[in-house]
């Protein structure tokens, strides 16, 4: 399966990641791992940095909708697109 990244326009969405310049946030995206969900598949996303594009998942914060960002294990409450990335990297890219 070829893997997908995250577009810099869908991360620019993301309140975190908005203060980006536009080559860093498709750099930042190359580095995701976009992944599609189905209802009740669960993301094991400890020690990443991820998002949510579409749909909504349930993360221990609660409930998630785009543009929400998580860093632990999250499931999908409906059909949904997250992207994700070992949180070094998003780190990396913060400063």
């Amino acid at each position: 399966m070829r893997h997908q990244s995250a577009t810099a326009h869908e991360l620019a969405r993301i309140a975190e990641l908005a203060g980006l310049p536009g080559e860093r946030l498709a750099r930042l995206g190359e580095q995701m791992e976009r992944r599609e969900l189905r209802p009740g598949e669960t993301l094991e996303a400890e020690r990443r940095f991820g998002v949510v594009l579409a749909g909504m998942v349930r993360g221990p914060a609660g409930v998630l909708r785009p543009g929400d960002t998580f860093s632990a294990s999250v499931t999908a409450l409906m059909p949904a697109t997250v992207a994700s990335c070992d949180a070094a990297v998003y780190d990396s890219f913060r400063t």
